[in-house]
């Protein structure tokens, strides 16, 4: 045991914001495209805030051609008045966490942001952060740097820059690459929360500015007719049974919001959301409405003589199959599970959405029997499906047993630690063979998986369970797996924290990930969203210059700018398939954990991804057809 002397010197006290700088993954989830992004949505939901407070109409967001961010706001500005810790206000905002506005609920009634730790964190975490306050027809300024203050006060009063007729905050940041694995800001996941701010927010305009440089482009999101518009768009190419249902109320101080429609596909999509801020993993206001709904189209269909006395209940997975739907509340003091509000925990939401669901939906079905009829009718097709293939996963998970072997294809690793362990997914023995030869056997699996995997959009969940490489799979990982009218999923369970997918650097490698990600997503999303999946980086090219180190190079990029550096000749080996490498060379290109490159999955935006992968996987031609015509001059052509 280490003898280390523990006493009082040995606790460290971290002041001002230096606890932000040396644990950013407790404020803002993590230091990748994420973490990074999220800086920006803290600034915005502050603005968004102001509007809901009832004094802003108009946001500004740019993504600047320096690759900062500048986000201004037609709200009230940040309070510039001297503070009672002797400075102004606004310092006292950007430089001390859980300072601000929202503690009283007299500034604001309801908000989104981190409740006086958004700001803050933002500002510790950009290598430069600047604001500039508009108000009492003065413009304010103040900057910082790693979180410093730069800028001198007087008497602790903010410089005045300059006279102005408007009012609001600007505030520019560029994050810094000393916290960051890259800053570069992810601008498709900005556009699809600014536009679903727009949603949420149908009195708020949004413009979005982007100025890096061969990017440049400007969007504006306004959208009048609020979530129903929203559910709206997350149906587009489907076949809708009815028209979207909307209604709001309000309980004890909580607004409750929602907008529903059934489609012809069976599958759910409900979103939930709160103070516009959306809860990924759902919580208590998707409990209260599921809960409510699901009593509901129950009683009626009993009371319709659709169920009879003998027969069950449909489950809540029956009532919603084929429904997209948007769960919003605003909540005067909401609780979350974790600092990044992925799941509400407010109990009291529970109550609000069940007692506004129940009041208006009985009001809603009493008036419109055949969409409550239409709406029925999917429960009781999504109950046949349901017992159907119940029966068929009792068939093939209960009667047939697998060795956790997976019948020989499996080289198990010897650790049991699941944090060290990790397993390949390899496309192929010849390549599997010199993965096992090649890999670290403590605590690297190996799985070959024979050519392409079955695509399970496609699928019934019979033939999903009885394909052989994805039972294999689900063996493997010992998790279990969920689909939607059931789950055995459990994510404790599993073997190996990193899953890899291992694949030929070309389009038949890259569909193989594609079908593999497909069957991950659908039927176990957790491993996704809790970033166990990773998908490996191995090389095209190697080259072996007369003079010099042989390098390994990723892609034709890297071959180009190779070849625009390097002077005297050199000889070219193209690998056509992880195959071609000896266990050597696999190892050090691909296994090695101090040299090799991964990617690992993530989702940002749930709704999107299920879009996408429905187009891209499923079997309605013509959307996919029009994806790839909008995006073919992005894609990057192998010779």
């Amino acid at each position: 045991m280490a003898n280390a002397q523990y006493d009082a010197r040995s606790i460290t006290v971290l002041e001002g914001l230096e606890a932000v700088r040396k644990r950013p993954g407790m404020y803002i989830g993590d230091v990748g495209a994420k973490g990074l992004n999220h800086l920006i949505y803290e600034i915005v939901d502050n603005s968004v805030d102001e509007h809901l407070a009832g004094y802003c109409d108009e946001i500004f967001v740019t993504l600047e051609a320096d690759g900062s961010c500048t986000v201004r706001d037609r709200g009230r500005g940040i309070p510039v008045e001297l503070h009672a810790k002797g400075v102004s206000a606004e310092r006292v905002v950007m430089t001390m966490l859980h300072a601000g506005g929202k503690f009283d609920n007299q500034s604001y009634k309801t908000s989104g942001g981190l409740h006086g730790v958004g700001s803050s964190v933002v500002n510790a975490l950009s290598e430069h952060l600047s604001v500039n306050v508009y108000k009492n027809g003065q413009v304010y300024h103040d900057a910082y740097e790693r979180g410093k203050p730069v800028v001198e006060l007087e008497k602790g009063l903010l410089p005045v820059t300059g006279k102005t007729k408007e009012t609001g905050t600007q505030t520019n940041f560029l994050p810094d690459p000393e916290i960051f694995e890259k800053t570069r800001f992810r601008e498709a996941w900005l556009k699809n929360r600014l536009h679903e701010i727009a949603y949420l927010n149908p009195k708020l305009t949004i413009y979005y500015t982007n100025k890096r440089p061969g990017e440049e482009e400007s969007v504006t999101y306004r959208e009048p007719e609020g979530i129903t518009a929203y559910v709206k768009k997350l149906n587009e190419g489907k076949e809708p049974i009815h028209d979207p249902v909307y209604y709001r109320g309000e309980v004890e101080q909580i607004e409750v919001e929602v907008a529903f429609q059934f489609v012809d596909t069976f599958e759910e999509n409900v979103l939930g959301f709160c103070n516009t801020i959306f809860t990924q993993e759902g919580g208590a206001h998707l409990v209260g409405f599921k809960t409510k709904f699901t009593t509901l189209i129950n009683a009626y269909a009993r009371e319709l003589g659709i169920l009879k006395d003998k027969d069950m209940n449909f489950t809540g997975a029956d009532t919603r199959n084929g429904m997209t739907a948007i769960v919003a509340v605003k909540h005067p003091d909401p609780i979350f599970e974790g600092q990044t509000k992925t799941k509400l925990a407010s109990m009291d939401a529970t109550k609000a959405v069940a007692a506004v669901s129940g009041d208006e939906l009985t009001r809603y079905f009493d008036r419109n029997l055949e969409t409550l009829k239409n709406v029925i009718g999917c429960a009781e097709k999504s109950a046949k499906i349901r017992k159907a293939e119940e029966k068929a996963r009792t068939n093939l998970l209960t009667k047939q047993k697998f060795s956790f072997d997976s019948n020989g294809k499996l080289a198990n690793c010897e650790s049991k630690d699941p944090e060290k362990c990790e397993i390949f997914i390899v496309e192929g023995d010849s390549a599997g063979g010199s993965a096992k030869t090649a890999r670290n056997r403590h605590c690297q699996a190996i799985l070959p998986i024979r050519g392409k995997i079955l695509n399970v959009e496609k699928a019934s969940i019979d033939k999903v369970l009885a394909n052989a490489e994805i039972k294999t799979m689900i063996n493997a990982f010992g998790c279990g797996f969920s689909e939607g009218y059931g789950n055995d999923f459990d994510i404790t369970k599993l073997r190996y924290h990193k899953i890899i997918l291992m694949t030929d650097a070309d389009v038949d490698g890259s569909h193989i990930d594609t079908l593999l990600l497909t069957f991950f997503y659908r039927f176990m999303p957790d491993l996704i969203y809790n970033g166990h999946v990773y998908i490996a980086m191995p090389p095209l090219f190697k080259v072996v210059p007369k003079r010099g180190d042989e390098q390994y190079l990723y892609d034709e990029k890297a071959l180009d700018r190779y070849r625009k550096t390097h002077t005297g000749t050199f000889t070219l080996q193209r690998y056509k398939g992880l195959g071609e490498m000896d266990a050597g060379q696999l190892w050090e290109t691909t296994l090695d954990p101090a040299r090799r490159v991964l990617k690992r999955v993530e989702i940002e935006d749930a709704a999107e991804a299920n879009s996408i992968t429905e187009m891209l996987m499923g079997s309605d031609v013509p959307p996919r057809r029009q994806f790839i015509y909008e995006h073919a001059d992005e894609a990057e052509i192998d010779a």
